[in-house]
């Protein structure tokens, strides 16, 4: 069995909450369509070391493949055209541990 995957958005600056909001729109179908499941949305609760407390995003798939595939594919292409610079973000995709 493998692995469960993970996207993990940590943005760093919004400058244009109405560009991410449109970006949301799109973005949660799209992952949805391959089985994504959110698991942490929102203002982070604390940060330590180079960390801020902005906006963190962690969503679960059923693979490092199906993340991959989600982040390639062209739904989330059109949301990615809508997000448009609206942030300043570091996006990772990381293998679980079970």
């Amino acid at each position: 069995m493998a692995k469960k995957g993970y996207l993990v958005s940590a943005y760093r600056s919004i400058n244009n909450p109405d560009k991410l909001a449109a970006y949301a729109k799109l973005a949660g179908p799209a992952f949805a369509k391959y089985g994504a499941r959110y698991v942490a949305r929102g203002d982070a609760a604390a940060a330590y070391e180079a960390g801020i407390k902005q906006r963190i995003v962690i969503v679960e798939f059923e693979s490092v493949a199906k993340a991959i595939e989600a982040h390639d594919s062209p739904e989330y292409g059109a949301a990615l055209k809508a997000f448009d610079g609206c942030a300043e973000r570091d996006l990772r995709i990381v293998e679980g541990l079970e």
